[in-house]
C-alpha cells in the first residue's frame, strides 16, 4: 500500500515541502531515500523502540521510503513522527483518510515521547501557504508554531497520541495564542533604563542619535567609565519591532534553536554580545548544517563587541560586507544559504593596552608606538563604516554622588521613534531602505545636501581630517538624522558640525 506523508525541510530560514512516500509490500527489507543524512537513516532504530515501548510493531514487510524532492538533502532527526506515521499508515495500522490535511514533525525518544525541534515557525509559515489544515509538532514548539493564524496547531507528548488523533479514538486541542496582544503587552517592557544613568550626557546624546538613524557606534575610553553601562541600555530607546520584522527575526532564532521554551513572537529588538574568542564561522554562520550566526542572530537589532581589538582579525574583517549589504550568503559546496543581516553595530574598546590613554587623573604607561599599534588592530575600511566614534571619559565624584535621575529611556524613545516616523514617511516608496544609515549615494544627494555655509565647514573638515569618501558620507547620513531629530527639513551647519564631532578618531591629536 502507498501512503504519503507531509513534512518540511528548513533552507536558509524558509521551509521547503517534503512529501514522504511509504510503500509497503511482501517481504522484509526496509528500504530508505531521497538523500537522508546518518541522522534521518538511524530514526529506522528509534521508530523501532518507540513503537514496542506503545504497544505497536514495526510491520514485518517490504518497507520503501522515499523524500521527495530527491535532490534536497534532509538532515536531523524531526523526521522521526512523519516516517513512523507513515510506516503505520502503509501497514493499514493507521487510517490514512486525514494524513494528507496535517504536515507532521517531531524527533522520537525510545519510549516514544517527542522532543522539540528547530525551525519550527518557518515550517508552519509553509504549512499554511500550502493550505494544510494542520500542523502535528511536540509539545514544546507548539507556541511557537501557533504565532502563525489560520493553521491548527496540535502540540502533542507522544507518538500514541498521534495514531489515537487518526485512527479517530482520541482528539487533540489545539493550541492557541493570542499573538498580537503579547506582543504588543511585551514591547516597553525593559530592566534597564538610561534614567539610572549619571553625567555622560555627550554619550547619551550620541546614542540618541545613533538609535534615531541606526547608525553604527564606537565607544571609547578608560575601564570603568561606562560603556557597556550604555551599550546595553541602548535596546530601551530603539523604535519597537514592527510585526513583520518580529516575525522575520522570530524565523531566525526559530532556525538556529534559540527560542527557549516560551516560543511565541520576539517582542524585543535582539542584543547579542558575542565574546571575543569567537570563530569566524560562529560570526557569520554556516558550518557542515549551515545555521544563522551572530550576526543574523542581530538582525533588527543590536551587535555589541566588547573589547573590540581583542577579536581576531578576520573575524572583525567578514563583517564589511554584511554592514553594507545588510545580508550574508554561507557558500558550501553542498548549498548556498542566505541569512538576513541588518543590525546595528556597537562596539566598545580602551584606547591603549594599560587604558588610561587620555585619561584625566590615571597616568598611561603605554609609548605611542605601543597606542597607535593597539588602535591599529581596527582596520581602516571597518572603522570607515562606524558613523560615530564616541569618547568616553569617567565622571567624576560630583556626578557619581549625584541621586537626581536622569532622563528616562522613554522619553528618549519618543523622540527617537519621531525621528523614524520621518524616515519612514521620506522612504515609503524606496524598497529596502527605511532609515538614514540605509541611504545610498542617489538619496544622499536628494535628502542630504548642506547649504552653501555646511558645505564650507565640510570642506574644511574633510582637508583637516583627511577623511575618506565613505566618511564623507557617514557624516551626511549623521547630520541628516541630527535634523530629523530637530525636525528640520533641510541640513543646517549646526547639524554637520554635531556629526563631525562625532568622528573622534579621525583627529590628528588623538593618539598623540
Amino acid at each position: 500500500m502507498l501512503i504519503k506523508v507531509f513534512g518540511a525541510a528548513v533552507q536558509g530560514i524558509d521551509a521547503t515541502l517534503i512529501t514522504i512516500e511509504v510503500n509497503s509490500s511482501r517481504g522484509c527489507m526496509f528500504y530508505l531515500v531521497g538523500l537522508p543524512d546518518s541522522t534521518v537513516k538511524e530514526s529506522h532504530q528509534r521508530i523501532i523502540s518507540a513503537l514496542q515501548v506503545n504497544g505497536y510493531r514495526l510491520p514485518t514487510s517490504n518497507i520503501v521510503i522515499n523524500m521527495a524532492p530527491a535532490d534536497i538533502r534532509k538532515e536531523g532527526s524531526a523526521y522521526d513522527l512523519p516516517l513512523a506515521i507513515g510506516i503505520l499508515a502503509a501497514s493499514e495500522i493507521i487510517q490514512p483518510e486525514k494524513l494528507s490535511r496535517y504536515l507532521l514533525m517531531g524527533e522520537l525518544s525510545l519510549d516514544g515521547s517527542l522532543q522539540p525541534i528547530k525551525g519550527v515557525l518557518p515550517i508552519a509559515i509553509k504549512a499554511r501557504e500550502l493550505g494544510f489544515e494542520g500542523m502535528i509538532v511536540p509539545q514544546q514548539n507548539a507556541r511557537e508554531a501557533a504565532v502563525v493564524n489560520n493553521l491548527k496547531v496540535y502540540g502533542v507528548g507522544n507518538i500514541k497520541e498521534v495514531i489515537e488523533f487518526f485512527n479517530g479514538k482520541q482528539e487533540l486541542n489545539p493550541t492557541f495564542i493570542n499573538t498580537r496582544e503579547e506582543f504588543y503587552a511585551q514591547q516597553t517592557d525593559f530592566d534597564l533604563d538610561f534614567a539610572e544613568v549619571k553625567g555622560q550626557e555627550n554619550v547619551k546624546r550620541a546614542l540618541e542619535v545613533a538609535a534615531a538613524g541606526s547608525h553604527n557606534v564606537l565607544l571609547i575610553g578608560a575601564p570603568g567609565s561606562g560603556k557597556s553601562m550604555l551599550a546595553k541600555r541602548l535596546p530601551s530607546i530603539l523604535p519597537p519591532l514592527s510585526l513583520g520584522e518580529s516575525l522575520e527575526t522570530t524565523k531566525i532564532h526559530s532556525v538556529a534553536g534559540k527560542l527557549g521554551k516560551e516560543g511565541g513572537l520576539i517582542s524585543k529588538r535582539p542584543f547579542r554580545d558575542p565574546h571575543h574568542t569567537i570563530s569566524t564561522v560562529a560570526m557569520t554562520g554556516g558550518g557542515s548544517f549551515p545555521q544563522p550566526g551572530e550576526i543574523s542572530l542581530a538582525h533588527n537589532g543590536i551587535l555589541y563587541l566588547d573589547e573590540l581589538p581583542e577579536y581576531q582579525r578576520n573575524v572583525l574583517e567578514v563583517l564589511r560586507q554584511p554592514l553594507e549589504d545588510r545580508k550574508i550568503t554561507v557558500a558550501r559546496i553542498r548549498c548556498n544559504v542566505e541569512y538576513p543581516a541588518s543590525f546595528m553595530l556597537v562596539a566598545s574598546m580602551n584606547p591603549c593596552p594599560c587604558g588610561y590613554y587620555n585619561h584625566p587623573t590615571k597616568a598611561c604607561v603605554c609609548s605611542p608606538g605601543q597606542v597607535q599599534k593597539y588602535l591599529n588592530r581596527i582596520s581602516g575600511p571597518l572603522l570607515d563604516r562606524i558613523d560615530l566614534q564616541i569618547e568616553v571619559t569617567p565622571l567624576p565624584f560630583e556626578k557619581m554622588a549625584d541621586n537626581r535621575p536622569g532622563e528616562s529611556s522613554a522619553t528618549i524613545r519618543e523622540r527617537v521613534i519621531r525621528a523614524r516616523q520621518i524616515q519612514e514617511e521620506r522612504y515609503a516608496d524606496i524598497p529596502g531602505i527605511y532609515c538614514n544609515a540605509q541611504m545610498n549615494s542617489k538619496l544622499l544627494a536628494l535628502h542630504a545636501r548642506p547649504d552653501d555655509k555646511g558645505l564650507t565647514l565640510l570642506k574644511n573638515a574633510m582637508n583637516r581630517l583627511n577623511l575618506s569618501a565613505r566618511a564623507y558620507d557617514r557624516i551626511l547620513k549623521v547630520s541628516r538624522t541630527i535634523a530629523d531629530l530637530e525636525g528640520c527639513q533641510s541640513i543646517q551647519a549646526v547639524h554637520l558640525a554635531e556629526a563631525i564631532g562625532y568622528r573622534n578618531l579621525d583627529r590628528e591629536d588623538w593618539a598623540g
